[in-house]
């Protein structure tokens, strides 16, 4: 029996951090756009989270393996702490590259923080769970991946209602003060063996040698890339610049939009099961779902284009965005766990959430580049060309081995 007690710190501590981590994503975008920053300083200020969260990811299970995952816990919601506290310290005196630079600084901490929590959070599940108990171990993976998305998304509205409420010091200190309160629960309650392993696994092992899952993480760094390409800072800016929403608008629609999408991930099995006929979806769904990725995203500027009322358009369009996008992110981290080998699935995991971040840190940079060149649509449009390129990616992915993980106990993440 899982020890209950222990989940609960650990999913209370990823809880907090996911819930500030949106919160901070949403408070640092509408503030310094509000603030005069333009579309390519405001990708700027999440380009180090993002490439921090590409070595962390990395080196993240590695690190873990050597200390013990109480210690990468604590690590990473102490860097949140740190993060937010001189983020509150920002002078708006400052000039504007100076500020820029600091808040990347901030920000790349924060990168670090977040994946230090989520891979110790969910590597610290396992551990707890009794070794072959596979039912039990997926219902409490569920638990804890499927809290995640709602909680991210309602992070989006916080960080809207807190920077209305509180301005943008006062924010930062609310969310420094619950993360500290959540990591002296941890360090007081969660035992420091969990997770350390008994042999000690050589860097060398970080880099992937399979074949599956190198083809399968460049789909997947395209797919997240052709998310962040609008999701960054286009649609936000837009829907705030060129539509007028306030700031408590743009962060429901957002949070709502990230919920959803995490509710399309968990029902993700039964949603294709028709399709594929109750069989575990093939590189065949996975590529097609790309395609059909790029086909509904293109309906967005099109639809811009022949004068379509903007809001029922723009929402529209990434509602169907969303629910296309979810199927298949859930497929990738299907695919994933069928291509890895059973002693070495918590490295292959890493090296793909790897190629995860880097799609991040693409789309993040051509989101602010693309919408300062030509506005909303050229993001939208750069996310069609991405999306089809994941779609390409599906079609050269090998076949799925025989003695692969069910697909009943596979679920989608970010």
């Amino acid at each position: 029996m899982i020890s209950l007690r222990n989940y609960s710190v650990v999913t209370a501590a990823y809880w907090a951090f996911t819930l500030t981590d949106g919160a901070l994503r949403m408070l640092v975008l509408l503030h310094f756009n509000q603030l005069g920053y333009t579309p390519v300083q405001l990708a700027f200020l999440f380009l180090l989270y993002e490439f921090f969260g590409i070595v962390t990811n990395l080196v993240g299970g590695w690190l873990a393996a050597r200390t013990g995952l109480r210690f990468t816990l604590v690590a990473g919601l102490a860097l949140q702490v740190v993060a937010l506290a001189l983020l509150s310290l920002l002078n708006a005196e400052w000039r504007m590259a100076l500020s820029v630079a600091y808040v990347m600084g901030c920000q790349a901490l924060s990168g670090i923080a977040k994946d230090l929590t989520k891979m110790s959070a969910k590597s610290a599940v396992k551990v707890l769970v009794p070794a072959g108990d596979d039912s039990a171990l997926f219902k409490w993976v569920a638990v804890l991946t499927g809290s995640k998305n709602a909680l991210k998304g309602a992070g989006f509205f916080v960080g809207g209602v807190l920077l209305s409420a509180l301005g943008f010091r006062g924010a930062l200190a609310a969310m420094a003060a619950g993360v500290l309160v959540v990591l002296a629960g941890v360090v007081f309650t969660l035992p420091a063996s969990i997770g350390q392993a008994k042999k000690k696994a050589p860097f060398s092992g970080i880099l992937s040698n399979s074949t599956g899952i190198n083809r399968l993480s460049l789909a997947r760094l395209a797919l997240f890339a052709a998310r962040d390409v609008w999701f960054v800072v286009s649609v936000p800016i837009f829907l705030a610049s060129g539509l007028g929403w306030s700031f408590t608008q743009v962060g429901s629609f957002m949070a709502l939009w990230v919920i959803a999408y995490g509710g399309v991930q968990g029902l993700s099995p039964v949603l294709l099961s028709r399709a594929t006929a109750g069989r575990a979806p093939g590189p065949g769904v996975a590529a097609a779902l790309g395609l059909a990725l790029a086909g509904v995203t293109a309906l967005i500027p099109l639809g811009l284009r022949l004068s379509w009322p903007a809001a029922l358009t723009m929402v529209g369009g990434l509602v169907l965005f969303g629910i296309v996008f979810a199927l298949n992110s859930s497929v990738h981290s299907y695919l994933v766990l069928a291509y890895s080998e059973s002693d070495r699935v918590s490295l292959s995991v890493g090296f793909y959430y790897m190629a995860n971040a880097v799609g991040r840190l693409v789309g993040t940079l051509l989101s602010g580049v693309l919408y300062q060149w030509a506005g909303v649509t050229a993001s939208l449009w750069g996310a069609v060309v991405l999306a089809a390129l994941a779609g390409l990616g599906g079609l050269w992915l090998p076949p799925v081995p025989a003695s692969a993980v069910s697909w009943s106990n596979a679920k989608g993440d970010e």
